[in-house]
């Protein structure tokens, strides 16, 4: 029965919801003007018309006009008015904690069909094991993020010169002294002394000066890494004999676990092997030194809006490690 008075009065015109009959209609029906839903949403935000007309770079009675075209579509209050001042009532906020995302998603992929792949890509060089086992995993966050952005990655270990290589910025590590580029600090590094399980009921070890007779698996971008490890023992100038040596922290990795030895391998490279057990820690010595990986960027990137954006996030991400 109460569908059958409201149908009657709908077709007089005296109630302001109009409850359409034809399929099409109704679909037309269940979408507001996105004009008004934008303006909304500013409102909402800022609790007040004034701020959302500068946002949406539109006069307050603009605004104000867009809400109650809004407010007439809906058949519902969606502020209520104290002089000049607003206070989006309950139905509002859910219905913006609704469609707000929708809306977002909307001008995001507006902006990457309006926008030329060339225009939006970044292309950013990286360490190899950094990239793999720090970055890679990250990756979704940042498209959830900034969906925008298309990122492309390519290994470096060295540095290089951004003028003969066109990247808009590489993730390194060492000192903050790359020519010609500015830096952001991300994070330092703990570097531990690792080896497999089974390597260690072979080799059973529990001091430094226990690992002298054994292989000692190296890095070879860090020759000097058991020199310092040593050193950072209380063992300055050990006679430690040659190894193998590895291009990469995973390759170093990798050998470690499969029982080449011991490696020194940052912690947070290697944490899945850590609480898996494949790899263990048998003698309590941490190497941490004034290197730290670092993002750099030519100064030719600087006030980059697209690169900010990436630059923002990653700093962001790196707070969380440190």
């Amino acid at each position: 029965m109460e569908c059958q008075r409201l149908n009657r009065r709908n077709a007089t015109g005296s109630s302001p919801l109009f409850m359409p009959s034809d399929h099409h209609d109704i679909h037309r029906r269940e979408l507001p003007p996105l004009p008004a839903l934008a303006s909304f949403l500013a409102a909402v935000e800022t609790s007040s018309f004034s701020r959302a007309a500068q946002r949406m770079a539109l006069t307050q009675s603009a605004i104000s006009r867009q809400i109650a075209l809004l407010e007439g579509w809906l058949g519902v209050p969606l502020f209520e008015r104290r002089g000049r001042r607003v206070t989006p009532t309950p139905a509002a906020l859910a219905y913006a904690d609704a469609v707000g995302p929708a809306v977002e998603r909307l001008r995001s992929a507006t902006r990457r069909l309006l926008t030329p792949v060339a225009d939006r890509a970044l292309t950013i060089a990286t360490l190899p094991s950094f990239g793999m086992r720090w970055l890679a995993p990250r990756l979704p966050g940042l498209t959830a993020r900034h969906p925008e952005l298309l990122v492309n990655f390519a290994a470096r270990s060295h540095p290089f010169d951004f003028a003969e290589e066109r990247f808009d910025a590489a993730i390194h590590f060492g000192l903050p002294d790359w020519p010609g580029a500015d830096h952001a600090l991300l994070f330092h590094e703990d570097v531990v002394a690792v080896c497999s399980p089974d390597w260690l009921a072979r080799n059973p070890v529990a001091t430094p000066v226990d690992l002298l007779p054994h292989a000692l698996l190296s890095l070879e971008a860090r020759p000097d890494a058991w020199d310092r490890w040593f050193a950072a023992a209380g063992m300055a100038n050990a006679a430690i004999g040659d190894g193998p040596v590895y291009e990469h922290f995973l390759m170093l990795a990798h050998a470690a676990a499969a029982g080449m030895g011991m490696a020194l391998i940052p912690s947070f490279l290697i944490r899945p092997e850590l609480q898996s057990g494949a790899l263990v820690t048998p003698v309590d010595v941490t190497l941490s030194a004034s290197e730290a990986y670092y993002l750099v960027w030519p100064r030719s990137r600087r006030g980059s809006p697209l690169f900010d954006r990436f630059r923002h996030w990653l700093l962001d991400e790196a707070r969380a490690e440190a």
